[in-house]
């Protein structure tokens, strides 16, 4: 009964925040990796059997609803004084099932999202996807594009590209990523992230020389920190807003990794992979929404309070141990005004 209190008492405060934000003419941007969100099915197409009954985290359907009530719930809080997320991009999702039985759970329904999923390549059978407030955002389109390299072997998450309109005035384009982790060492998996971080600036290039004035968001989990060279070189994505230039991107996260700032934990080391990159039309708008400020959100009950991953973000499985947590990645979010 007190969890079913404290629920309903959080949702009304979601939506009173969201009203207001809405009034303030305010939007939330953010992505979550929800790190393996996988059904309890077999899929005989995709590597996913450690995610069965059966299989190595016997992933049986109460941990799996018990998987989709956390992850319901931290997306509930996110910038809970601004409203749940307006836009939030998610990845490492199995199927569209997952994203529906996801906005579907108590947390999430009062708020109407609207999903667009696509199914990747990828051997596990991982994707990236959107979540959106329908009454805040028309999807006009979406593709994805495949990450191709020389490997004929190699499989990864294609980047998928969102155009829609918010509020019905401004057009943003999404573009949302889950580049190849460094399995196998930074060597010798950089170059697939070079690769993904051209074909992100293919993308955004191709939509800024029709507009040089257009709204767009390259926004996932690049397992590469603010300062790689595959996201200052190859993508382009500056660190200081006085830096950018028409036609060129602006990194918010490179200053929160410069102070020490984490989403993600990886042998003690603090890291920044989960990133929210904008084109100069967000900052320099010639009207409608601007970008206003980045944050990660960090709350207490998303932090492992002991043992050998004291300090690390909760997660659902440690060292092949049931934790019942959330993600090893924190939720990243930016504030859009006008």
């Amino acid at each position: 009964m007190i969890k079913k209190t404290l629920s309903i008492i959080l949702i009304l405060i979601c939506i009173i925040a969201s009203s207001y934000a809405q009034e303030k003419k305010q939007a939330v941007v953010g992505f979550y990796n929800l790190e393996n969100l996988f059904d309890t099915e077999n899929d005989p197409l995709i590597d996913d059997e450690q995610f069965l009954p059966e299989g190595d985290y016997q992933w049986t359907p109460e941990r799996y609803q018990h998987k989709l009530t956390n992850m319901s719930y931290v997306i509930s809080r996110i910038a809970e004084d601004l409203g749940c997320p307006t836009l939030l991009a998610i990845s490492e999702i199995e199927n569209e099932r997952v994203v529906r039985d996801l906005v579907n759970m108590p947390s999430l329904k009062p708020y109407n999202y609207g999903i667009v999923h696509h199914d990747s390549p990828d051997r596990r059978g991982v994707d990236v996807g959107l979540i959106y407030q329908k009454d805040r955002f028309q999807v006009l389109y979406s593709y994805g594009y495949p990450l191709i390299t020389s490997d004929t072997s190699f499989r990864t998450r294609d980047q998928l590209l969102v155009k829609g309109i918010l509020d019905g005035t401004d057009t943003l384009h999404l573009i949302l990523n889950h580049w190849p982790s460094k399995r196998g060492g930074e060597k010798r998996s950089m170059p697939m992230r070079i690769a993904a971080a051209e074909l992100s600036r293919h993308i955004s290039d191709s939509i800024m020389q029709v507009n040089p004035a257009a709204k767009v968001i390259i926004l996932g989990d690049l397992n590469d920190n603010p300062n790689a060279k595959s996201i200052t070189q190859y993508l382009g994505a500056k660190g200081k807003i006085k830096d950018v230039g028409v036609n060129q991107l602006f990194n918010p996260m490179h200053k929160l990794y410069q102070d020490g700032v984490w989403s993600y934990v990886y042998r003690d080391e603090p890291n920044v992979i989960d990133q929210i990159i904008v084109s100069y039309g967000l900052l320099h708008p010639q009207s409608g929404y601007r970008y206003n400020s980045v944050q990660i959100f960090r709350a207490n009950f998303l932090i492992t309070k002991s043992g050998s991953y004291e300090g690390y973000p909760l997660r659902t499985y440690a060292a092949g141990t049931y934790m019942g947590g959330y993600s090893d990645h924190l939720p990243v979010y930016i504030i859009l005004d006008k």
